[in-house]
């Protein structure tokens, strides 16, 4: 009976972890076509940890002052056009 050493050891080691690794991200895989085949679009928690924080957006005064300015403009446009469908 052969003796291994313990180089062959170490390296049927390693080996062994590569291919769970692999085997790993393999069954992910698979889960996800499974569950896009059922129907559901859900993503895997590996896929969920690597999305970045939503940043909320600021907007600059003069951004504030344009959109105000054009909501009333469009509402004193409804208001325009209600009135004179009443008149009618």
């Amino acid at each position: 009976m052969a003796r291994r050493s313990l180089e062959d050891l170490s390296t049927l080691q390693m080996a062994l972890v590569g291919y769970q690794m692999e085997r790993q991200k393999i069954d992910d895989r698979i889960r996800e076509i499974q569950a896009k085949l059922k129907g559901k679009h859900t993503a895997l928690p590996s896929a969920a940890a690597e999305k970045k924080p939503v940043v909320k957006r600021i907007l600059s005064p003069e951004a504030r002052k344009r959109i105000a300015a054009a909501q009333k403009k469009r509402w004193a446009e409804h208001r325009k056009r209600a009135a004179a469908a009443k008149e009618s």
